[in-house]
């Protein structure tokens, strides 16, 4: 089985780096030469050779680099406002890094702001956790895993030990110990790997092509309109480049009819596809259409939160709850009741969801411009208030037992998502909204059919999509420092975003 390599053996290799690029760069080498030595010995291995050596595994051939910086200061660390890029206490910080040249800048980034604003030592080198040999098979042609016996495989090599894997520290569950090295993110290098392949899995893209901004949706029409508009960008005078979708296509101002290339691809074979409109560093917009359900919900964002996006937002469909409500109606969720039962365990339902400041004016800024409406009739046509989710789209059968609570909670609409994302946006340390719009009134009669829903289609879904689009562009043009909220985080928290 594959064992841990001795600490000994490897805490020789670390360096000092005196910048946040050097740091990186030292890391991107490490990577690169413990993936090309594990692929090269899984060649030989299925090509008949024998297997790695136990001197090999001991001598950390196959390991995650790892990042280490040392705050010692002669006194407290100073008081410091910003939501993150700060220590909260002295001492030494590590982590296990994964794909260092995916997240290069975002590392920099990060390690700047501490070299800027403390005094610290920063180290790179070889840590104890060896690299699964499944996460280093993309990228390895030559590789014949058709003759691979995966139980002869895991005798061998290291594997994805699920054990050593966990959220405790996202959940709160693995507080700092004294005189223990602290984390310096949320996501060890095992957790990550864990979640990009996931997020290959289930959306038919590269991970590599996700942007920091995501919308979700729960309806393919939003998907329809998505892309429509997408393909108009790429020709426009602005900084998109290119249209990444599900089914593995990527087309550009180039290609002569991008929308029917998407249309055309893989798409649904796939759980949850995706959509990512990408730009220069990752300042584009990526659509997910997570269909229906918590459970879904849940799932995609467990994965793509170790991608640290900006931000992301519910843009969905949902039930309204008030006689005043129309359909076509907008909801601005700042608070939420929480049927949905999948974070439970991970966060316990009296935690409160806090609204965040910056992206709800974002999101009523953006309805105010799209719409066109103000004063009284943007009033009328936009609702703030709370949202129950539930597990169960068939609530409704239970009415008599449901509505006492509903009432008590003075929920103005129903859906099955947008709780969850939210939860799990304050659980990852990812700001979160939601914007909803009435499509059926389950409490008053007008429910959904066919043939009312066809004309709430045609009409609501293109001015919705513009208005979680228009809110993306708010954000993005506020910038990060104006987004990330500190109430995001917790008193004893990772340094790094």
């Amino acid at each position: 089985m594959a064992g841990p390599v001795a600490p000994e053996t490897v805490s020789e290799s670390f360096e000092t780096a005196a910048t946040a690029a050097q740091a990186v760069e030292r890391l991107a080498a490490l990577y690169a030469a413990s993936v090309k030595a594990l692929q090269d010995a899984l060649k030989a291995y299925l090509n008949g050779g024998p297997a790695p050596s136990d001197a090999d595994r001991r001598a950390g051939k196959f390991v995650y680099p790892e990042l280490r910086i040392t705050y010692l200061p002669d006194g407290p660390p100073p008081p410091v406002s910003r939501s993150f890029g700060k220590f909260s206490e002295s001492g030494i910080y590590t982590q296990t890094i994964t794909h260092p040249e995916q997240f290069r800048s975002y590392l920099i980034q990060q390690i700047s702001l501490l070299a800027d604003q403390y005094p610290v030592t920063i180290e790179t080198g070889l840590s104890t956790r060896e690299i699964p040999f499944s996460y280093v098979l993309d990228g390895a042609d030559d590789l014949n895993m058709d003759a691979a016996v995966p139980a002869e495989l895991v005798r061998h090599f290291p594997y994805a030990d699920l054990s050593l894997v966990d959220d405790d520290l996202p959940n709160g569950d693995r507080p700092s110990l004294p005189g223990m090295p602290r984390p310096l993110s949320l996501y060890d290098a095992a957790r990550t790997d864990y979640s990009l392949q996931r997020i290959r899995h289930y959306t038919g893209t590269p991970v590599e092509d996700v942007q920091q901004f995501v919308l979700f949706t729960n309806y393919h029409r939003y998907v329809d309109a998505f892309v429509a508009w997408a393909a108009e960008q790429l020709k426009a005078d602005n900084d998109y480049e290119t249209l990444s979708a599900a089914g593995f296509v990527t087309v550009d101002a180039d290609t002569p009819d991008p929308v029917s290339e998407v249309e055309s691809a893989q798409w649904r074979r796939y759980q949850m596809p995706a959509y990512h409109l990408t730009a220069p560093g990752g300042r584009g917009i990526t659509l997910v259409n997570i269909g229906v359900g918590p459970s879904n919900a849940k799932n995609i964002t467990d994965h793509l939160a170790v991608l640290r996006p900006e931000c992301w937002l519910m843009i969905g469909h949902c039930g309204g709850l008030r006689h005043s409500q129309r359909l076509g109606d907008y909801v601005l969720a700042h608070a939420y009741l929480r049927y949905d039962s999948v974070l439970d365990r991970d966060l316990p339902v009296e935690i409160p969801i806090p609204p965040i400041a910056e992206i709800q004016i974002a999101l009523q800024q953006a309805v105010r411009e799209v719409s066109g409406d103000s004063g009284e009739t943007l009033k009328r046509r936009l609702r703030t208030g709370t949202v129950v989710t539930y597990a169960d789209r068939n609530w409704e059968l239970r009415y008599m037992q449901e509505a006492r609570r509903i009432n008590q909670s003075r929920s103005i609409a129903v859906d099955m998502e947008s709780a969850t994302i939210a939860a799990n946006g304050l659980r990852h340390r990812v700001p979160y909204g939601t914007l909803l719009c009435v499509s059926d009134k389950p409490l008053h009669g007008e429910l959904k059919l066919p043939g009312a829903a066809n004309r709430f289609y045609q009409r609501s879904v293109s001015e919705h999509l513009q208005a979680g689009i228009r809110t993306v562009e708010i954000l993005r043009a506020a910038g990060s420092d104006a987004l990330h909220s500190r109430k995001l985080r917790s008193f004893d928290e990772p340094p790094f975003r």
